[in-house]
């Protein structure tokens, strides 16, 4: 199957082992990969920011550079898959790219919901981590992509490792965006009182889709001196092998 990745801004300047390793589980799983090089963001922070005419730019762009004739995108972010799918509403929906934009919109997948329900698979081949996780239910993931068991049965068949969910999992990490800047007191009093809930399971690992939400975690964790791993899902799964 031949996939087109979309690797977002914070995968590329922070994470960019996720995106590497998302491309040897797919492969794994076996993908044909491709990866066009034009491309840049999704248009987010601009649109959260309320600068509207500039995501729209940046929207515009993502369409173009996503309009190959081959069925899938894929991508390791719950949340730019999630703006990609209900932002660009917005922009596009009774304009003349709507064509464009619902054939974007049908192809894209975040990268669990593109593993179970698009490759039925539930266990990637060799994926082992030993230890204790809980999974963090990001935002964009949950209540903009409807994502909530597929990360969970993948977890579940990861050889050594244990999963036991925290006390209200689908609360928000704090993070937010801008808002973790505008707001900083209130976002990092939203990621304590979050932390609390995953401590009280006693964790090696804090799992999730979103490397925006672990950003968020692992810089509360690291001031605190929190001995919890944060690990996105994508990380997991080429863990082992």
């Amino acid at each position: 199957m031949e996939v087109e990745i979309f690797i977002p801004c914070f995968i590329d300047q922070l994470y960019p082992q996720v995106g590497f390793n998302m491309v040897k589980v797919l492969e794994k799983l076996g993908c044909t990969i491709h990866y066009n090089t034009a491309q840049t963001c999704c248009g987010q922070p601009a649109y959260n920011a309320g600068y509207f005419d500039d995501a729209v730019e940046v929207a515009e762009k993502f369409l173009d550079d996503f309009s190959s004739p081959r069925k899938y995108i894929v991508s390791p972010s719950a949340s730019c898959v999630g703006m990609v799918c209900n932002g660009y509403e917005d922009f596009f929906k009774k304009s003349l790219r709507s064509t464009q934009f619902q054939e974007v919109k049908n192809k894209i997948h975040e990268f669990s919901d593109f593993l179970v329900n698009v490759l039925g698979v539930e266990k990637v081949p060799g994926a082992k981590l030993q230890g204790r996780a809980t999974y963090h239910d990001s935002c964009a993931a949950l209540r903009e992509c409807n994502i909530k068991e597929e990360p969970r049965i993948l977890l579940r068949n990861v050889e050594g490792l244990e999963l036991v969910e925290m006390e209200e999992t689908d609360q928000c990490c704090g993070f937010g965006g801008t808002f973790a800047v505008k707001f900083e007191a209130i976002s990092v009093g939203m990621t304590e009182l979050k932390l609390e809930k995953a401590k009280a399971v006693n964790p090696d690992f804090l799992i999730s889709t979103d490397s925006s939400c672990l950003l968020q975690y692992k810089s509360v964790m690291d001031k605190q001196g929190i001995g919890i791993q944060a690990m996105h899902l994508v990380d997991v799964l080429a863990s082992g092998w």
